[in-house]
């Protein structure tokens, strides 16, 4: 072993060690680790910066924009609302919730994915009466799996592409992890739907129908033109409503609020429909309903530009306090519209407008983020930390979802490189106004770029050096009694086990040239041991920490450490058998 040999091997062990640690951001340990690198001679000055320019690093962040795109458009909601019923049975629930996961994981990141449907999940475990934390982890894992469906799903898939181009010369495509990805996904789904969840522990006791995490506002919706809703009566909207955990209230006409509840009177077209609930049901209503919780003009509205909604509370003494949405006229001097006050759970008989804030009140606005923050500084409130909620541009659905698909059809046909491809859709759903200029630096999750691009030049200096051969060598010669389907199965089961305690995007750059080194030395097709590669990367399930998607839910699910082995060692055990077989029949040796 040389001495160049020697110091990646520390690095690299170092590197695993604070990954393992996990005290130190996991980006910093690896920007760290490269600097050392280069002061220590092992990567070129030259290439130090290298690794921030290759395509995995590029496509990985223009499919996180993309992703949030197609969030902001509504056009996974379009799919997302008819996954929801509380009236399933658990395992029917979790068995369509995981399908509905895992082919948005396909489609989009896995991690965005999980975001998106974790909240319905919570939301019909709440109406269902049952805990949260049978069901969170069954998804998460779901995510994961179908993920590896496509080359775009999870990283892991895409940095062994990439590396697949820079080692023989051609990279995996777009749909050439689908056969195994596939076998995977349904294997591990049928397992997590009907077994699976019965091993998870009931950590959170089930949260009552009716029970809100935040205080609910009263609102306003006017009926656009055209609206199939006039001539109907409020009644007709109950069931709707019901559906999103809104209630409605009345309705306001000619500026007068109507008796009672107003459930049989007839709606016209100039008629607003009062609504309580919490701001993120009350944008979901408006939006399933087809109304209007804005009195901007259309060109000036929802539509055309990306808005939000904001809560923030009013102190004492804040300049809002004893007037009106009407004397403060937010909406012709700061373009911002006050849609909802809460006030520890009153109903008001006054229209929204005409309603004297007072102090304690939080008040709900609606507009675009720069002037949504200005209008509160003007008013003396202050906004309320995560309490900002995207609107949906739900007429841009089509729009978004089009311009991805072309996008993916370009690449697959081979018109131009996927990098290409996706970069043109970013570039049209910024042009239409779909992810606006801070929303495309906030969809990319910097850490991952930071660490991707900072280990790439470390791993290829572990392959010039020699190390990955030594490696590959040291595995053939352990395993030198086993068939060659056998020595896959132990890269996949080390890969595996490596992946739950580090990162997968790290574990796939360091074990991919490893996989290349051991089919050599054998004699054999490289590409079988790089889609085990792939697919050992993505499955970690054995903890918290090795998956992005396992950390989000540790939180809402209140699970512990060593509640993820329970159903993950047996679906580990379940992905080898049945991957192993799969990848010798698609990619043979």
């Amino acid at each position: 072993m040389t001495g160049q040999q020697i110091f990646i091997f520390g690095l690299l062990g170092g590197v695993f060690a604070f990954l393992v640690w996990g005290r130190i951001r996991y980006d910093l340990v690896a920007f760290a680790a490269l600097i050392i690198g280069v002061a220590g001679g092992a990567i070129p000055a030259e290439h130090a910066f290298a690794g921030f320019g290759h395509e995995a690093v590029i496509i990985i962040a223009l499919v996180l924009i993309a992703s949030r795109a197609l969030m902001n458009s509504g056009a996974v909601e379009l799919i997302a609302q008819y996954v929801v019923d509380a009236g399933r049975s658990l395992s029917s629930h979790i068995g369509v919730m995981s399908v509905a996961g895992a082919a948005l994981s396909a489609i989009i990141n896995n991690v965005a994915a999980l975001v998106i449907l974790m909240t319905l999940d919570m939301e019909t475990a709440r109406k269902a009466g049952r805990s949260v934390s049978l069901s969170l982890m069954p998804l998460s894992f779901a995510t994961i799996l179908g993920g590896m469906v496509t080359m775009i799903g999870t990283p892991p898939n895409i940095v062994i592409a990439q590396y697949r181009d820079r080692a023989l010369g051609e990279p995996f495509s777009m749909f050439d992890f689908s056969p195994v990805g596939l076998v995977c996904a349904i294997a591990g789904i049928a397992f997590v739907a009907g077994i699976g969840w019965r091993l998870i522990p009931q950590r959170i006791a089930p949260q009552k129908a009716g029970e809100t995490e935040s205080g609910l506002f009263v609102a306003e919706a006017g009926f656009p033109e055209g609206s199939e809703w006039v001539g109907q009566t409020p009644r007709d909207l109950v069931e709707k409503a019901d559906e999103l955990d809104v209630a409605i209230l009345g309705l306001v006409r000619r500026g007068k609020r109507l008796p009672g509840f107003a459930m049989g009177e007839e709606i016209r077209k100039s008629d607003r429909l009062v609504v309580e609930g919490i701001p993120k049901s009350i944008e979901a209503f408006t939006g399933a309903a087809k109304l209007d919780i804005t009195v901007k003009p259309k060109e000036e509205g929802l539509i055309g530009r990306s808005m939000t909604l904001t809560e923030a509370i009013v102190p004492l003494g804040a300049r809002a306090v004893g007037r009106t949405a009407l004397d403060m006229r937010l909406l012709a001097r700061r373009g911002v519209t006050l849609i909802g006050v809460s006030r520890q759970g009153t109903r008001f008989r006054e229209r929204v407008r005409n309603l004297t804030i007072q102090a304690g009140d939080v008040v709900l606005l609606l507009g675009p983020e720069n002037r949504v923050a200005d209008a509160v500084e003007w008013m003396g409130a202050m906004a309320l930390a995560d309490r900002s909620h995207a609107v949906i541009q739900r007429s841009k659905a089509l729009l978004a979802i089009g311009i991805f698909a072309a996008a993916i059809a370009a690449s697959v046909i081979g018109l131009i490189s996927l990098p290409i491809a996706l970069a043109a859709a970013v570039a049209l759903y910024a042009l239409f106004n779909i992810v606006n200029a801070r929303e495309v630096y906030e969809s990319v999750e910097w850490p991952v770029i930071v660490l991707l691009g900072s280990l790439i030049p470390l791993g290829l200096a572990l392959e010039e050096s020699g190390g990955t051969e030594l490696i590959a060598n040291a595995i053939v010669a352990q395993t030198s009694f086993l068939p060659a389907w056998g020595i896959l199965a132990v890269l996949m089961v080390v890969t595996m086990t490596l992946s739950d305690f580090l990162n997968n995007v790290a574990t796939a750059l360091i074990a991919a040239p490893i996989a290349v080194g051991i089919a050599s030395s054998i004699g054999v097709s490289p590409d079988p041991f790089l889609m085990g590669v792939a697919v050992a990367a993505s499955c970690a399930f054995l903890t918290p920490i090795g998956h992005k998607n396992n950390t989000i839910i540790m939180g809402p699910g209140g699970y512990h450490f060593g509640d993820y082995w329970r159903m993950g060692l047996p679906l580990e055990i379940l992905i080898i058998v049945v991957s192993v077989p799969a990848i010798l029949f698609f990619w043979p040796l």
